[in-house]
């Protein structure tokens, strides 16, 4: 199995380094685990979309995108889980 490259949308950035000290390490340790399996246990398939999922991270959840065919997954948003589907 091949191991996916993580790239982060600028604005994913923004959102993580707005976040409290204490939960940066929890976030960036699941992103980096996606790299092995963009399909662990406990993601969840967003409605609407093709290839968007989700994955708790305690109380924040971290949208992402996967491309299979460039072994790509793209964070697109890191936020608190009230807020993490309002557009």
């Amino acid at each position: 199995m091949a191991t996916y490259r993580i790239e982060w949308k600028p604005s994913a950035l923004r959102e993580v380094k707005r976040l409290d000290r204490k939960v940066i390490p929890r976030i960036i340790k699941t992103v980096e685990a996606l790299a092995a399996g963009p399909y662990p246990r406990g993601v969840t398939k967003l409605h609407g979309t093709e290839a968007t999922y989700r994955i708790r991270s305690g109380n924040y959840r971290i949208i992402y995108e996967v491309f299979e065919s460039r072994v790509l997954i793209q964070i697109i948003r890191v936020r608190h889980r009230k807020d993490a589907y309002r557009k």
